[in-house]
């Protein structure tokens, strides 16, 4: 087994999250480490190699499997990631919903670090999270690109971070206010946003061009009704004007359509 690669198991977990974790495995080919999917004994058939126990467990505590990493005992050779409420108490790390993913690959890179450390490669004590930044600088540096979204439900959110997570962009910032959505834009770059235009408790068209001028390359993209099918003419026409005037790519209808939103993200 190659000594830049971790493997790692995956429990449970829906489609979404699925989709994300699948996508920060593909990413990592290209870097060091690679993370690299395990499932008994898929991955050693799959490379031709002998694999050991996969390195660590990532466990959706709310599927029925957790059961079973629950009562198992912690064994030094491999460390539990746990995803939700109740961990058992050889967790070595315990996430919450939603996953905040660059935690996530934070902890994957403190695996390989462990690993390099067992090797005499460097002196490591991993037995507490790394920050991932340094706060007085402002900024969060990331492996993976970022998209911010604005006002939107939890159906939607969910949704759309699918999407997002199949156009390989993992890393997701929530807003429901305008502050928020300003600290957030203050302290990240994005390469899309997508705002809901149709909450009266935002300032939505302000925060687009917001976003635009803090952003010139990214995807800025405004959800609404009245960009469906059943929106109406002139309400269409308005937020079309609204759209050129902030800098707002592109409108799409609210529920978002599948191929609508491809058609724009398959650009990122």
């Amino acid at each position: 087994m190659s000594s830049n690669q971790v493997y790692v198991s995956v429990v449970g977990f829906s489609d979404v999250e699925r989709h994300a974790l699948n996508t920060i495995f593909r990413l990592s080919e290209e870097h060091e480490p690679t993370y690299v999917p395990w499932q008994s004994g898929g991955a050693g058939r799959r490379t031709g190699m002998t694999v050991p126990d996969a390195e660590v467990a990532l466990v959706d505590g709310e599927c029925a499997e957790a059961v079973v990493h629950r009562a198992r005992e912690a064994h030094e050779s491999q460390r539990l990631i746990w995803v939700g409420a109740n961990p058992p108490e050889h967790a070595w790390r315990v996430l919450e919903r939603p996953i905040h993913w660059a935690s996530l690959l934070s902890d994957l890179d403190m695996v390989y670090a462990a690993k390099q450390a067992d090797s005499g490669h460097i002196d490591l004590d991993i037995s507490s999270p790394s920050p991932l930044a340094d706060d007085s600088l402002g900024l969060r540096p990331s492996r993976f690109r970022r998209a911010l979204i604005v006002g939107a439900n939890a159906d939607e959110r969910l949704y759309l971070k699918g999407r997002l997570a199949l156009a390989a962009v993992i890393e997701i910032d929530e807003a429901q206010t305008n502050e928020q959505a300003m600290e957030r834009m203050k302290r990240y770059e994005y390469v899309c946003a997508v705002f809901n235009m149709d909450d009266s408790q935002l300032d939505a068209w302000m925060l687009a061009h917001t976003f635009r001028q803090r952003n010139p390359q990214a995807i800025t993209l405004g959800m609404s009704a009245h960009a469906g099918p059943l929106g109406d003419w002139w309400s269409r026409r308005r937020m079309e004007k609204s759209s050129r005037r902030t800098g707002v790519h592109a409108l799409v209808a609210k529920p978002p359509r599948p191929w609508e939103l491809a058609r724009w993200l398959e650009d990122l």
